[in-house]
């Protein structure tokens, strides 16, 4: 599923569910030691899914645990991004050579937002895209598939800046062809771009956006 979103040169892996208990290395261990069963198996999918990636780039097995901001802490050269939700757990990985960064992000997409939440997430010219879009092509849960856009956003921002990316920070277009854009709002620095391009889709029961930018 997420393959059809990403640009040469990425490698995936996903999984719709949780294998049995999947296997973590000790250091991994420690950092759920005391989590429910339900994150647990999240995390540890997520990291069978990392690992496979990985393994497509020729990356023996290694730990990955969360750095600063919960966000992957990748081996040397690689850059990725992991994403779970209800249903699903996936990870895009590439030699830091190939791609610049990689942001994913999936969400069950069988209802919108809940109430109130679009306005914190979201900005006034967006808002009026979604209703455009929603008035187009009805069906898909756009103001969702925004969320997910601005969370692939600021995975992809935050390995190369180091610095929070608020909703606001970033204006969001979607076309209704798979593609969506993202202007920064906010200086990015030398190290990032002034902006994103990605993919989305939504498909059995899930939004899933991508961002894979080319050195």
């Amino acid at each position: 599923m997420i393959e059809e979103l990403l640009a040469s040169g990425a490698e995936w892996a996903e999984e719709f569910g949780d294998p049995v208990e999947a296997p973590l290395f000790p250091e991994e261990e420690a950092v759920v030691a005391r989590a429910v069963g339900k994150r647990r198996r999240e995390f540890g999918s997520a990291r069978n899914c990392a690992r496979e990636a990985l393994s497509r780039l020729g990356v023996p097995p290694a730990p990955i645990l969360p750095g600063e901001r919960g966000a992957p802490r990748w081996p040397d050269g690689v850059v990725g991004s992991i994403t779970h939700c209800a249903g699903y757990r996936a990870a895009v990985v590439a030699r830091g050579r190939d791609l610049l960064t990689v942001g994913i992000d999936a969400e069950p997409g069988g209802r919108g937002l809940p109430d109130g939440v679009l306005d914190h997430v979201s900005l006034p010219a967006e808002r009026a895209m979604l209703s455009e879009l929603s008035a187009a092509v009805p069906g898909v849960p756009w103001d969702l598939l925004l969320f997910s856009a601005k969370e692939s956003v600021y995975k992809a921002w935050f390995p190369l800046t180091r610095r929070w990316l608020g909703f606001e920070d970033a204006e969001i277009t979607i076309s209704a062809d798979g593609t969506f854009g993202a202007r920064l709002l906010v200086p990015a620095g030398p190290a990032c771009p002034a902006g994103f391009t990605g993919r989305w889709l939504a498909r059995n029961g899930l939004v899933v956006t991508a961002i894979t930018t080319p050195v």
